[in-house]
């Protein structure tokens, strides 16, 4: 378990281009507003605000609780080597909407070298997705060793890309060893459920305790 903020707990959330990390980041907002959980947002991208606009036209959360950074460089330069903008974006939330209990931070997509800096986050996901390839797991990386928790997004995808599920899943058992990974299917919400159940049990209850 990482080191815990005072305040708010910030989650991140990473992997490559088009795995699925807005799409989980919008499932994971009404299951966390359902349980009372006092949340805000922050994405990533390199020079827009697309992923913040899109987050803020879906109806799933007040607008003014995104924040957008515009990285300008690698997408992990703003979450690992100088992730200043996005602490200094989360500090603000947290000052106008005292008593936030959770902020999610999106990455821009990244490749599986892209890690999260201990000093912006207190818990990070790492997302992939099969049709990147079964063999992602085998490759292991730092994004997919070091997450507190993988998830491999679009397994029903499978069978379109010629991906062996079953031996991705064994081949993710080997690589993650006893730190936990999903599989999910973000485009229905299958298994976003228990991403929300072991972001609270990680994260948020702790959080409180500290606070």
């Amino acid at each position: 378990m990482t080191q815990l903020n005072l305040g708010a707990a910030r989650v991140g959330i990473g992997g490559p281009v088009g795995s699925g990390k807005t799409r989980l980041l919008e499932q994971l907002i009404p299951r966390f507003l359902a349980r009372n959980i006092n949340l805000a947002v922050i994405t990533n991208d390199l020079a827009t605000k697309e992923d913040a606009d899109r987050v803020k036209a879906s109806g799933l959360i007040d607008p003014k609780r995104v924040r957008a950074v515009e990285t300008g460089a690698c997408p992990h330069t703003a979450i690992r080597e100088d992730p200043t903008l996005n602490i200094q974006s989360a500090d603000e939330l947290e000052e106008e909407f005292p008593g936030l209990d959770l902020i999610l931070i999106e990455s821009g997509g990244d490749n599986l070298a892209s890690t999260f800096s201990l000093d912006l986050v207190d818990f990070w996901i790492f997302v992939i997705d099969v049709s990147g390839g079964g063999d992602i797991p085998r490759k292991k990386g730092p994004g997919v060793l070091g997450c507190d928790l993988l998830v491999v997004n679009k397994y029903d995808l499978a069978p379109y890309v010629n991906v062996d599920l079953e031996q991705m899943k064994r081949d993710t058992s080997l690589a993650r060893g006893e730190k936990p990974y999903l599989f999910s299917n973000c485009a229905t919400g299958d298994g976003v459920d228990e991403i929300v159940n072991l972001i609270i049990d990680a994260v948020v209850f702790q959080q409180a305790e500290v606070s």
